[in-house]
C-alpha cells in the first residue's frame, strides 16, 4: 500500500504569488513555516522551524490569493511532489513542494484586516465591521423535511416511566 499525505499548520512566510498556466488555470505559490518544540537530553526546551513550499491550483489558488497574506495562520492538507531540473551550472537541482488539496485559515489577529483588497465584497456593506470576513454562502431554498411532521402530544397527558429510558 502507498500513501502520500501531508497536513501542516503554520504561518505564511510570504504573500501568495498568483500565476496563470497557458490553459488559463490559476496557480498560487507561497511558503509556510511550521514550528516543532521538544526537550533535549539535558532537559532544555528547544524549537525548530521548518519551511515548506506550497502550490495550489484552480479555485483553491484563487481563494489563497484573495484571503491569505504573510503572517496568517493556515492549515494545509495535500501531498508531496518533488521536481528536478538541471541548473545553469549543470548540477541537478531538486525542489520538494506540498501540492495543496485543502486549506483552512486560522483566526484573524484582533484588529487587523489580513484579507487582500481583491477579496470579494459582493452583497455586503463595505463599511460594516465584517467587510473583511469570508462570505457565508447559504442555500437559496429552505430545506424541506422529507418525513411527515411528528404529532404534537403536548395536549395529551403521558406519563414517562423511568425504567423505559435506555441510559
Amino acid at each position: 500500500m502507498n500513501f502520500n499525505k501531508v497536513v501542516i499548520a503554520g504561518n505564511l512566510t510570504r504573500d501568495p504569488e498568483i500565476r496563470s498556466l497557458p490553459s488559463g488555470q490559476q496557480v498560487a505559490s507561497f511558503g509556510v513555516a511550521s514550528n516543532r518544540y521538544y526537550t533535549d537530553q539535558q532537559g532544555n526546551k528547544q524549537g525548530k522551524t521548518e519551511f515548506h513550499n506550497i502550490v495550489a491550483f484552480g479555485k483553491l489558488a484563487e481563494i489563497c490569493g484573495n484571503y491569505l497574506s504573510k503572517g496568517r495562520l493556515v492549515l494545509i492538507e495535500g501531498h508531496l511532489q518533488t521536481n528536478s531540473w538541471e541548473g545553469q551550472d549543470g548540477a541537478k537541482k531538486y525542489r520538494t513542494e506540498i501540492i495543496a488539496e485543502n486549506m483552512q485559515m486560522g483566526p484573524r489577529p484582533a484588529g487587523q484586516d489580513t484579507t487582500n483588497q481583491a477579496a470579494p465584497t459582493q452583497g455586503r456593506d463595505p463599511d460594516s465591521k465584517d467587510a473583511g470576513e469570508i462570505p457565508v454562502i447559504e442555500a437559496e431554498e429552505p430545506i424541506k423535511p422529507e418525513a411527515e411532521p411528528i404529532e404534537d402530544k403536548t395536549d395529551k397527558e403521558e406519563k414517562v416511566d423511568l425504567k423505559n429510558i435506555p441510559f
